[in-house]
């Protein structure tokens, strides 16, 4: 922890996305850098209200909050913010089944990831940071169609005909938690490889003036023409945001030169240096610069609400 954190209560981020939007690839790599052993991650899928069988027979999607315990997830947000620990629910993502609840003893850092996260105002007043996750809807799609035939259980009929089905839940339910967001991350192939699902990926980080972002200045100065781009610009609500741009090609010395400022605008967290980037596909680890990037703005965050920056 930084020798000078003000925070007397766990610093909560908030990360929401539709599925297989890249929650929990993001999640690990933030946890890593902070120290396993400071954080405990809650995925707000563990507070779904059936299993997976009786949402079948009920014609009810996952997505919506009718089938999850909200009222509880709200509940256990907020004991958790005051540093009190919780008995959360379990649900086994390998069978679709209800495991039994698991004791929770909050840390100095809290990561709430998953659908729901920002359903209800008392639930997003607890978040020091909120990220929303948007991939491309084609990337996403490919990615669910990978993740829940690998591990999940699903034919790849079965997870097309879901996304099929949930496609108007997640409209109605999941994109509009988007508003609510410090962070817009959008994760895109770039136009010379549409195919590209991983490491040569493109991102785009939507900024609201809800938190004060790092200056990036020195770097994008120097980068402008070298995959890296910092622009003001007006969301889809026609409000103004920053839009930083990260090239899915940026050669290595670009990256590693954004990584060094950004260490460098928060010299108390130095020891959490870490290798960033990594994901794993087909069981090979591989590192992606825009993922990294993307970690490590989130953590300068998060380290910043530690240290008393951010009046949440």
């Amino acid at each position: 922890m930084p020798h000078n954190r003000l925070a007397d209560r766990p610093i909560i981020l908030g990360i929401v996305g539709d599925s297989a939007a890249g929650k929990t690839t993001l999640t690990k790599g933030i946890a890593t850098m902070l120290g396993d052993e400071r954080v405990v991650t809650i995925c707000t899928d563990d507070y779904h209200r059936y299993d997976r069988t009786e949402r079948r027979s009920r014609g009810i999607t996952a997505l919506d909050p009718v089938a999850n315990h909200m009222d509880i997830l709200e509940q256990h947000i907020q004991l958790l913010r005051q540093g009190r620990p919780i008995l959360k629910p379990v649900y086994n993502h390998e069978d679709g089944t209800l495991a039994p609840a698991e004791y929770i003893q909050p840390r100095e850092y809290i990561i709430i990831e998953g659908l729901l996260g920002y359903t209800t105002r008392a639930m997003r007043d607890c978040y020091d940071v909120k990220v929303y996750l948007e991939p491309v809807e084609d990337l996403r799609v490919r990615w669910k169609i990978d993740r829940d035939t690998s591990t999940r259980g699903y034919t790849r009929d079965d997870v097309v005909n879901t996304i099929s089905g949930r496609s108007a839940a997640g409209t109605r339910y999941i994109h509009p938690q988007r508003t609510f967001a410090d962070m817009v991350v959008h994760f895109f192939p770039p136009e010379e490889n549409e195919q590209e699902t991983g490491a040569g990926l493109s991102v785009r980080h939507t900024w609201r003036p809800t938190l004060p972002h790092p200056d990036l200045s020195p770097i994008i100065e120097a980068g402008a023409k070298a995959g890296i781009k910092l622009e003001l610009s007006r969301d889809t609500d026609g409000k103004p945001v920053d839009v930083l741009d990260i090239q899915g090609d940026i050669d290595g010395r670009r990256a590693g030169g954004m990584e060094d400022l950004l260490w460098n605008l928060i010299p108390e967290a130095q020891y959490l240096r870490d290798e960033l980037g990594r994901f794993d596909v087909e069981d090979k680890s591989q590192i992606s610069h825009t993922l990294a990037l993307s970690q490590l703005l989130i953590t300068y965050h998060i380290v910043k609400a530690a240290l008393g920056h951010h009046a949440v």
